[in-house]
């Protein structure tokens, strides 16, 4: 029944848009340019077709560089042209009318003054969705929205349609891991979890949006099996020089509080930008994990509680200029980085019985980790426009470099039942651990002409990792190098890429066509035991993308990519880290990178409810596991490779706008992941299961400064790999209030209202038996407050990716 009145509402949906669009005059357009009071084009002004009869804003547009807008298949109707740009006058064109006789209506210049007085006769506010989709990208508008104020990019991205968090903060998109995590068009070059802490020290101030891109082109790196997640950073406007400052404090079992300030300059010649951020926050965990040990002559059962205090301060900046050294040439410099420190206290007690129940013994661990992270990356950027018709050439050379250095002490105290014995032992871990890459990246576009275009380009990266993992006993009386669970590893990788991507635009038919090669070549080297790891291997990974435009309210399309996921840097390290005896992490130097081909058909209506249906097959597919170790008694985390993985899914955008200050998003996905391995630790895996994961927001304006925000998100009990994943639901809740003319905004958030988010997982492997219970510190209030101050106006900082593209979400920090 719930299918039946689903498909039910997508076809009236569809009718109505198809009645709707008979009233589309053909080939009708409306057209002009915007200047300002020195006959110069005005570029990104918001230009807005309004309707005469209800002074309701139609469309809306942003002029091009050289100030020309155009509306395109228009119902018949008299109309005015609304123009706008902050800090200069806004325009109310004169009444025309269009119709099957005047179809084509040019405009006259729009022009605009600085001192030119507001328009009283259409009262138009403007003002992004929280969700909306352009082309490929479903696109999570975060800098307006109250709900994010003060949260961490995790967060965020927690709370994004069709995004989820394992037990671990591994990204996942539609219930597929390989999440590709970009910032501003660039890797991180960070491995999962080094990634989940970046974004976990990453502010939502920093943030303008979240792109989200299931099947991206060729021209995109080939990593990432699940899509692409862009986060764009907040970016500046027009000519002078501004900044903002923003304070914040937070509670939820423990304090939180960040600060951050950004300032930009620009001119005719010159672009100077920056900014940073500080957070000092603390948090807590708290886990219990219940198990069945088979050994190899008896069984046994464990049963661990634990708990972690958190703290960590990080510290994050970036400094960049563009020079333009004329109209078509730009260069520029940009410099990023950050310095993380975290700590984290955790006690854990073990209590291991028989089988009937009878105490047999336990273990309490005392363990204290003390991490520093610290990241620069460097890029030089060249951008040429070469000529009038859009020929395009870009440059980026690139490098980063990763430092970490951590330290764990764990202090266990081992006791059996009947009191008779106790056996103190006091372990340390040293990891200091760096990462160099280097990259080239070069990008060529050709159009042959206005409606074929195309994008061709290589990339060359180069990457070293250095891990020395140094362990160390307490004797009787002083520190003990232990050799056996000591380890030196050493990585070595370098990619050799190319692409072509074509795009061709017909009447009603666009089409895109790619193919991206990647040479790759890998050395994993394990130095104390003389062991060595070497690949060489050359992959093609072609897309194609089919886009229909029925009329204007309905539009289907069609893609194609194949994509590959290769292991991040730490998961091939063969280190053990412990959080107790029987309980570790240990890499896997054997693990092959995982493909994946990937279809998805979509629908488009009234260019705001879009449903699609995707199919996926992934083979090699990397997971984490839980597996057992009877020789030690013990229950270890690895990542392995699995035969393969299919996935289905289905989702659904449907935003509703019910009156001018209230309006709502909703994003369902229904997918089925089915898990295949003939051989996984002596076990034959076959696993499967359909879940849903939907997501609803209400948003209301009270006035021009005042406004809500309500969301949820719920997902529902499923399988991924090795484990069973309980329903996992919150409910989150924003306001915003703005003064002094919006140079002041105060924001109020409390996440996990209810404080119904935690994880709870259980064993899908045949014949283990567990379940981990997690519960994070989730419901927070924050309090944020901004202040805008200078030229608020600047005109917006060259954007631009970097060639560290493919090596995102593979490193730690």
């Amino acid at each position: 029944m719930k299918s039946l009145k689903c498909l039910l509402f997508m076809l009236l949906l569809i009718v109505a848009g198809t009645l709707r669009a008979q009233d589309i005059v053909s080939g009708s357009e409306i057209d002009g340019v915007v200047k300002d009071a020195n006959q110069k084009p005005v570029d990104y002004a918001t230009v807005s077709l309004i309707r005469v009869a209800d002074s309701a804003a139609v469309k809306s547009v942003m002029t091009d560089g050289k100030g020309r807008y155009s509306f395109k298949n228009i119902p018949a109707s008299a109309y005015r042209v609304a123009v706008h740009q902050v800090g200069q006058s806004k325009h109310l064109s004169e009444v025309v009318t269009l119709n099957t006789s005047n179809p084509v209506l040019h405009m006259k210049p729009a022009t605009l003054s600085p001192d030119s007085k507001q328009l009283k006769e259409v009262n138009i506010a403007v003002q992004k969705p929280a969700i909306e989709r352009r082309g490929d990208k479903l696109i999570v508008n975060v800098e307006n929205s109250s709900v994010s104020a003060g949260s961490t990019a995790l967060e965020v991205l927690q709370r994004a349609p069709g995004v989820s968090l394992d037990k671990d903060d591994n990204v996942a998109l539609k219930g597929k891991q390989g999440v590709l995590i970009m910032i501003d068009g660039k890797p991180t070059y960070l491995s999962n979890t080094d990634l989940a802490a970046m974004l976990r020290n990453m502010q939502s101030n920093e943030i303008e949006s979240i792109e989200i891109i299931n099947n991206p082109s060729a021209r995109y790196e080939a990593e990432g099996k699940s899509g692409i997640i862009n986060i764009k950073l907040k970016k500046n406007k027009n000519y002078g020089t501004n900044g903002t400052f923003t304070l914040g404090a937070g509670y939820s079992s423990k304090r939180k509080s960040n600060t951050g300030i950004t300032l930009n300059n620009r001119n005719e010649k010159l672009n100077i930008f920056g900014n940073y951020n500080y957070n000092n926050s603390q948090g807590e965990q708290h886990m219990q994990i219940d198990r069945v040990n088979a050994g190899q002559t008896t069984s046994a059962i464990f049963n661990q509680t634990g708990n972690a205090d958190r703290a960590w301060y990080n510290n994050n900046f970036k400094v960049g200029a563009d020079v333009f050294l004329n109209k078509n040439n730009t260069i520029g410099v940009l410099a990023t980085g950050y310095i993380n420190q975290w700590r984290e206290m955790y006690s854990n007690g073990t209590l291991i019985r028989s089988m009937q129940g009878v105490l047999d013994s336990s273990l309490l661990s005392q363990n204290d980790s003390r991490s520093n992270y610290n990241n620069l990356s460097y890029n030089l950027n060249y951008k040429s426009v070469l000529d009038t018709a859009g020929r395009e050439l870009t440059v980026d050379l690139d490098y980063a470099n990763n430092d970490s250095k951590s330290r764990m002490l764990y202090d266990n105290v081992y006791a059996y039942a009947s009191g008779t014995q106790k056996v103190n032992e006091l372990l340390e871990n040293k990891t200091p651990s760096g990462i160099n890459i280097y990259a080239v990246k070069t990008d060529y576009t050709h159009p042959f002409s206005k409606s074929f275009k195309m994008e061709t380009g290589f990339k060359l990266s180069w990457v070293k990792t250095d891990n020395d993992f140094q362990a160390r006993r307490m004797g009787s009386q002083q520190w003990e190098d232990d050799p056996r669970r000591s380890n030196h590893f050493i990585y070595d990788e370098s990619v050799k890429a190319g692409y072509v991507n074509f795009r061709k635009e017909f009447k009603k038919v666009n089409v895109q066509v790619g193919l991206r090669a990647e040479q790759t070549g890998s050395k994993g080297n394990l130095v104390t035991t003389g062991q060595v790891v070497e690949r060489d291997y050359l992959d093609f990974f072609p897309s194609a993308a089919v886009n229909y435009t029925v009329n204007e309210n309905n539009s289907m399309g069609i893609t194609y990519s194949r994509r590959i996921t290769r292991p991040a840097y730490d998961d091939l390290n063969p280190f053990e880290y412990f959080l107790d005896r029987y309980t570790y992490n240990q890499g896997n130097p054997f693990l092959n990178p995982e493909y994946t081909n990937t279809f998805e058909l979509s629908y488009t209506l009234l260019k705001k409810y879009n449903a699609s249906v995707s199919y996926t097959k992934t083979t090699d597919v990397m997971t984490q596991v839980l597996l057992p170790a009877p020789e030690k008694s013990a229950l270890y985390q690895t990542n392995a490779n699995l035969a393969e993985q299919l996935s289905y899914s289905f989702n659904l955008s449907a935003p509703f706008t019910y009156t001018k200050w209230w309006n709502s998003n909703t994003n369902l996905t229904v997918f089925n992941n089915h898990f295949k391995s003939p051989n996984l630790n002596g076990q034959v895996l076959d696993n499967s299961q359909t879940a849903f994961q939907v997501f609803h927001s209400e948003n209301v304006t009270l006035n021009s400064s005042t406004s809500f925000e309500l969301s949820g998100n719920y997902q529902s009990k499923l399988i991924y790999g090795t484990f069973l994943v309980q329903p996992q639901y919150a409910i989150d809740f924003g306001f915003s209030k703005s003064f002094m003319a919006k140079k002041v905004n105060l924001k109020l958030a409390v996440n996990d209202v209810f404080k119904t988010r935690r994880g709870k997982i259980s064993s899908a492997y045949p014949g283990l038996d567990y379940s981990v219970n997690q519960r994070f510190d989730s419901r927070t209030a924050r309090l944020t407050l901004s202040y805008k101050f200078g030229n608020n106006n600047l005109k917006e900082s060259r954007k631009r990716s970097t060639g560290l593209d493919s090596e995102a979400g593979r490193i730690k920090n």
